[in-house]
């Protein structure tokens, strides 16, 4: 008696659910909006721009300032070096904010832990950052 009323109360529940597909409703919704977001903006500008475009369209834009130089010309190492060194050192401070929230948990045993091992792990970028400001990998000139 109680195996027949509750198989009475699924079915009439899933009959008012609708057919499985339903579900997939939200996300066929969302797949139409990802296409449709970028793509219109570039339908609708194909349309609304002008056709003939003139000889200054055409000039390279560099930030409103006539091109003087090829755009072929060479960067110094120093600029690639530095960039790595931002790269380095930006994705090691990545790692402090995992270890802020771990830190600020209730186990005091692993809060001492992770402060010994966070000023380790600052120490070492210290003396990344020393060797390279030593070694003039920081200087532009």
């Amino acid at each position: 008696m109680l195996l027949q009323a509750t198989t009475g109360i699924t079915t009439t529940t899933a009959q008012n659910i609708g057919s499985p597909v339903t579900a997939y409703w939200p996300i066929m919704i969302f797949f139409v909006v990802a296409i449709v977001f970028p793509v219109l903006p570039i339908v609708l500008g194909r349309f609304l721009r002008p056709a003939m475009y003139g000889k200054g369209k055409m000039r390279p834009y560099e930030c409103g300032i006539d091109p003087t130089t090829d755009a072929h010309s060479r960067f110094t190492v120093r600029y690639y070096i530095v960039a790595m060194l931002f790269l380095i050192f930006d994705v090691e401070t990545i790692f402090l904010l995992p270890w802020a929230i771990i830190f600020m948990g209730d186990d005091f045993s692993f809060t001492k832990f992770a402060l010994v091992e966070m000023f380790v792990f600052i120490a070492i970028l210290l003396v990344g950052y020393y060797y390279a400001w030593r070694k003039g990998a920081l200087e532009w000139a």
